[in-house]
């Protein structure tokens, strides 16, 4: 291939990975990880650091390890520290469709696990530990079969906030469920655009929410990343790709890195389909 049709084909390839709007991509690493029924990876939860990692499949798997990332801040490997299957409140590891999670948020020392197959949201003292049933909300009832809780993340004060990925009956908004003083209330609502649906939540350090959303084209998955004001309002678009970019991104985490940089970290869920899919992390700078 000549070097003028070299370069034109990489600037063709450089403009279709790059995001719709003015994110930076930083990377993506695919990980293939040889440990029994691995992939399905749907949660993600980082430390402070963008380093300590936990996953979570929606087969009802956890990973702890931490993330190794590059000179540009991107994540080049995964060392694994432990993994394991998540408990039930009665001892031993979850059955049929109580194995779904999907999303993960910390409290303190404490994990919050969303499920989706059995809606319903859990508190771990420790990833591997029984967990212990907190009040549910009667509204989880109402969320469409396999489109329960996909979302969870919890604010600087520790309340959690839950939103389905489809808005439940005709609704035209996602609804938001937020647990506080071991009540749930639906303080706001989240618009639904353009056939969005939502896959994973967490709060950056500024206070705002951000929520990762999935779409499904003909050229492949689109992502797309909203960050709101504590009360739902101000919705701005921070990220968006074009079909095909990434995998079915689920899991993100918001957080500051050393330079100041606000990142996002995002995990792929493959569907335990690694013939058709992947699972890869992905870094994108914010600001």
């Amino acid at each position: 291939m000549r070097s003028r049709s070299r370069r034109a084909l990489a600037l063709i390839l450089a403009l279709f990975a790059a995001p719709a709007t003015g994110a930076e991509l930083l990377g993506r690493h695919v990980w293939s990880p040889e440990i029994a029924e691995a992939g399905g990876y749907s949660a993600l939860w980082l430390g402070p650091d963008g380093a300590e990692m936990v996953v979570l499949s929606d087969r009802g798997g956890w990973v702890r390890g931490r993330l190794e990332r590059g000179p540009d801040g991107a994540v080049v490997d995964v060392r694994i520290a432990d993994r394991g299957m998540l408990q039930r409140s009665t001892g031993g590891p979850l059955r049929g469709r109580e194995k779904d999670a999907e999303s993960i948020a910390r409290v303190g020392d404490a994990f919050f696990v969303s499920f989706e197959g059995m809606s319903r949201v859990m508190r771990y003292p420790t990833i591997n530990a029984k967990p212990e049933w907190i009040p549910q909300y009667e509204s989880f009832a109402t969320l469409p079969d396999n489109r329960g809780l996909e979302a969870l993340a919890a604010d600087a004060e520790g309340r959690l906030y839950a939103v389905p990925e489809w808005p439940p009956g005709r609704r035209e908004t996602f609804p938001v469920f937020r647990f506080a003083d071991r009540r749930w209330s639906t303080p706001f609502n989240l618009s639904v655009e353009d056939s969005y649906m939502v896959t994973g939540a967490d709060f950056g350090p500024g206070g705002r929410l951000y929520v990762l959303e999935r779409k499904l084209t003909i050229s492949g998955f689109r992502s797309r990343v909203r960050s709101f004001a504590p009360d739902g309002t101000d919705a701005r678009v921070e990220l968006e790709t074009r079909g095909g970019v990434h995998d079915n991104l689920e899991g993100i985490a918001i957080w500051r890195d050393a330079a100041g940089r606000l990142r996002a970290t995002m995990v792929s869920d493959d569907n335990q389909l690694p013939w058709l899919q992947t699972t890869e992390f992905v870094d994108y700078v914010l600001d």
